[in-house]
């Protein structure tokens, strides 16, 4: 649930704020104008399923349907759905013990909500969610969360008492805020198996209504959602939502010309001067919690292991012209918390581009230039495989520029690039010599899920007990002073290892029919489609 991609605060732009105000206005003064109509949105990715705790992609699709406790807005900040507050210390929402070592959650939850079936919304549901996702049998891309967890009480229908084994922090990124699951729709079945995992149950603005894997998702108006807007008209505006499934890019740029979609988010930055002067179309920056990295496979070929090997490549690395290759959008980074976190850490252990440094490296290390120009050592050949997510023009335009940086100190990179389940199970199961991709995190990130020995996204096979406890120091204290300082030396280890070299920071650039009113971006990993019910099409 630290979820991929495939993790400035504020991404607020002035007419985004115009439309969402103008949606307003246009609540009071006569629904014809915004009310009904299709979007079609392309995907540029195959979903794997529909369950937003099983998929290995970000939940776009699944975001309008399923709804959490809280969900974090458009400036990361994290605010009620399902429950009718955020709980807090101040609130009294959240108690901690008097020896520091657990705490408890308390949600009240929202009255009147219903299933999209027309069944009433329970805390029943939430223990169940948890009880679910826990199960051993039930194969889930993250349990997050479910291990903290020590009990739940549900004095009331409305009432969810949550004992936390822990201090946990960061409960409000991990298991209640993707999505509840329906007690009366799964208990007793198998959810690894169940028809929920191709139409899930909802208490969100839309339901599933079709799904044909590897082209598309239907979703129409929920009847049932508890939605209204401030002049007490039931939400969502639009009747229906189309997801397609395009995962390639060209693809997806002819249909967003041709009007057969309407919107699509990270478009491909080559594509963005002719979108932005294609008539009806509107571009929007989106600066997401998001970063670039070169992965290391450390289960993988022994020269991967040799830091010296890793120390050249990051040398070899020049930011600056994979920005410029992309447009000129991605920002330079070094290290793997973003800017936008008060703990990113400046001064973190650098690689400045240096292929003379790099080449130096090398042949300290033992390893020669043959007649090709490819080092090796004992026999072993600096030649290894890159993988990225085919289709995915942005990052296959930056895989070849590393590809001709490395050439350039004497290693070589073939891309070995997978689409859909076959990406996915790569990444997951390290099936790869080097990785190039982005992670995207929640608003309030663990970054155990990439770095711990047991991160569920750490396919690579980095270990580091130090790192370890350092992120589980994080991880467990509800002190900014601690958790920065935590976080701070967490950078700096990753950095001396350097089992990943974070390389930019990506905007994603949402294109849209300049007729959608109401869409603010997310830049979390809960997706721009986590509010969809205040989103109209203009007559």
């Amino acid at each position: 649930m630290g979820n991929q991609m495939q993790a400035g605060n504020s991404v607020k732009q002035k007419r985004i704020v115009l439309g969402l105000s103008t949606a307003i206005l246009l609540s009071g003064m006569g629904m014809a104008q915004q009310r009904g109509g299709t979007l079609t949105v392309g995907l540029g990715y195959d979903i794997d399923t529909l369950n937003v705790y099983s998929t290995g992609f970000l939940g776009d699709v699944q975001a309008a349907v399923v709804e959490g406790l809280v969900a974090p807005n458009e400036k990361a900040e994290y605010v009620p759905v399902l429950a009718t507050r955020v709980p807090t210390v101040q609130n009294g929402g959240i108690k901690v013990a008097a020896d520091n070592k657990s705490m408890v959650v308390t949600y009240q939850l929202r009255p009147g909500v219903k299933w999209s079936d027309g069944k009433p919304f329970t805390s029943a549901d939430v223990k169940f969610t948890w009880e679910t996702v826990k199960d051993p049998k039930f194969i889930a891309e993250s349990k997050d969360g479910t291990e903290d967890i020590s009990s739940i009480e549900t004095p009331n229908d409305l009432t969810v008492i949550v004992n936390y084994k822990r201090v946990a922090p960061d409960f409000k990124s991990t298991l209640f805020t993707f999505g509840i699951l329906p007690k009366h729709a799964l208990e007793g079945k198998d959810l690894n198996t169940d028809k929920y995992n191709q139409m899930p149950l909802g208490t969100g603005p839309f339901k599933v209504t079709q799904y044909v894997k590897g082209q598309f998702v239907v979703l129409d108006r929920n009847p049932n959602y508890w939605g209204k807007d401030k002049a007490g008209v039931q939400l969502p505006y639009l009747d229906k939502m189309i997801f397609k499934i395009i995962p390639d890019s060209n693809t997806l740029v002819t249909q967003l010309k041709s009007g057969e979609i309407q919107m699509a988010y990270s478009v491909p930055y080559s594509q963005i001067p002719q979108l932005s002067a294609q008539a009806g179309l509107k571009v929007i920056k989106n600066p997401v919690l998001s970063w670039q990295h070169l992965d290391f496979n450390l289960k993988g070929p022994a020269a991967l292991r040799d830091i010296n090997v890793r120390k050249a490549m990051a040398h070899a690395i020049d930011r600056t012209t994979i920005s410029k290759a992309l447009g000129g959008y991605p920002i330079p980074i070094s290290t793997v918390v973003v800017p936008v976190f008060s703990y990113s850490n400046k001064d973190v252990p650098k690689y400045p581009y240096d292929p003379a440094k790099a080449r130096q490296l090398l042949e300290a290390a033992g390893y020669k230039a043959g007649s090709d120009g490819i080092r090796a050592k004992n026999g072993e050949r600096l030649s290894f495989n890159i993988m990225s997510q085919a289709g995915r023009a942005t990052d296959e335009d930056a895989q070849q520029v590393l590809i001709a940086q490395m050439k350039a100190i004497g290693i070589e990179l073939k891309p070995d690039n997978k689409a859909g389940v076959a990406f996915r199970d790569a990444r997951y199961k390290g099936s790869y010599d080097l990785f190039y991709s982005g992670w995207i995190t929640s608003a309030d990130p663990s970054y155990g899920v990439f770095f711990g020995t047991k991160g569920v996204n750490n396919g690579q096979g980095y270990s580091n007990p130090k790192v370890d406890a350092l992120l589980a120091t994080a991880d467990s204290s509800l002190d900014p002073a601690v958790r920065n300082k935590a976080l701070r030396d967490f950078q700096t280890v990753l950095m001396q290892d350097l089992p990943s070299i974070p390389v930019t920071s990506n905007p994603s650039m949402i294109v849209v029919t300049d007729k959608l009113g109401g869409f603010v971006p997310n830049p979390t990993n809960m997706t721009n489609f986590v509010n969809t019910s205040g989103w109209y099409l203009k007559k």
